[in-house]
């Protein structure tokens, strides 16, 4: 009996919170949290297992659950510096930044001298959009890649892209990986109309495609389509996605090669089938190439697309009179009319067509409802319009 009191003792004995320090220190964290609960259950009060808890949930990634044993140290033993520290790293990778701050900057004023805190506090002020405050809290610590990206981002957030960019490429000097920052700049540059700016940091990065289609076309933009054109079709032949494509197809008609723009977008159509503007795009190419049949078609499409649009509608009637196809003319005017967008310019088409179907009392009616209409807008037009509506009035007085 004796020896069996002896060993319950031991058992009782046993000290859970060294052994889920050893348990730690051994990178067993899983078997480290049953220790570290079994020490609190023990002593709800002490707040050293609650902080090795925290600390072994922070360990497994387990931030959620680290932040609670955390604050409930802090409860337990105000100020403590290690505590703060970790809580507010917990809650930046929860991304909660706002609630990181105070935290952070407890454990900022606790050791000044000491860059980790401060760093982190700097960071969740970036993070919780506090630009003005993380740019300053940034310029005091000592550079390193990380402290000059962060710096970077705050200027660039506060719009101030010339200092911004002389951070963000301190950052990628002291480390390769931060140099992508620079093309966050770079959509900075765009967003202020700052073209000529974006695109020099573009023409930086000849193997990334997407930078490279943004340059193709800003330069585009600007008129340069000769220069555009090349980084266009880099891009293109290194990811052919559709919004490459695009870009391509669309200097290529300021270049005026409609036919090199045409076949670009009937590769891009079948993989973007319900895209309108796509739709309205191609068609327009394949109308400047007279190709009616197939101009129509995709007009059509679009329509289906939009139903609401009457857009679609004004192209058909166009290319319907150009193929001096004039009921169907009609009645594309017809569904313009429908949507309550018809213009002067759509009752000279209509009379147009009607003249040309020889019904001349009705193409009288619109010939005369676009001259009260235009008002010297169209003076070519009217002059026609004039002409035709005097032959006709006699043509109508002669019967």
């Amino acid at each position: 009996m004796m020896w069996l009191a002896i060993a319950a003792l031991l058992v009782q004995s046993v000290d859970y919170q060294a052994e889920g320090i050893k348990a730690l220190d051994a990178k067993q964290y899983d078997s480290a949290v049953d220790l570290f609960k079994k020490a609190i259950a023990e002593d709800p009060k002490d707040y050293a297992p609650h902080f090795h808890l925290a600390l072994a949930y922070s360990l497994l990634k387990r931030d959620s659950e680290a932040i609670p044993e955390y604050k409930k140290v802090l409860e337990l033993k105000a100020g403590l510096y290690e505590a703060e520290l970790n809580l507010g790293i917990c809650l930046l990778r929860t991304k909660n930044p706002g609630a990181a701050i105070p935290y952070l900057k407890s454990a900022t004023a606790e050791k000044p001298k000491e860059q980790l805190p401060a760093y982190y506090y700097a960071q969740a002020l970036l993070d919780s959009g506090q630009n003005a405050e993380a740019e300053a809290a940034f310029l005091v610590l000592n550079p390193t890649a990380g402290s000059e990206a962060g710096l970077g981002l705050a200027l660039m957030r506060q719009g101030k892209l010339s200092g911004a960019e002389q951070h963000f490429r301190k950052a990628a000097a002291m480390d390769p990986a931060y140099r992508s920052a620079l093309l966050q700049l770079a959509q900075a540059y765009e967003d202020a109309h700052q073209a000529a700016e974006a695109i020099a940091i573009y023409r930086e990065f000849p193997d990334n495609p997407g930078a490279q289609e943004r340059m193709g076309a800003l330069l585009a933009e600007s008129g340069q389509t000769t220069d555009a054109i090349p980084a266009l079709e880099a891009a293109v032949a290194k990811s052919p996605t559709p919004a490459n494509r695009v870009a391509l197809a669309q200097a290529y008609v300021k270049n005026k090669q409609t036919d090199k723009a045409a076949a670009l977008m009937a590769q891009v159509i079948p993989a973007e089938p319900d895209d309108y503007e796509l739709r309205m795009f191609y068609a327009r190419l394949l109308r400047d190439q007279r190709k009616f049949s197939d101009a129509a078609q995709q007009f059509l499409a679009a329509s289906k697309l939009k139903p609401e649009a009457w857009q679609p509608w004004n192209e058909i009637s166009g290319i319907m009179i150009a193929a001096e196809q004039y009921p169907q003319a009609l009645q594309a005017l017809d569904q313009v009319r429908a949507r309550n967008a018809e213009t002067s310019a759509h009752f000279y088409l209509r009379a147009i067509s009607l003249d040309h179907l020889h019904q001349l009392k009705d193409a009288l009616a619109n010939y005369n409802k676009f001259l009260e209409m235009s008002q010297g807008k169209m003076p070519d037009e009217e002059f026609k319009a004039r002409q035709r509506a005097r032959i006709i009035r006699s043509e109508l007085n002669k019967r």
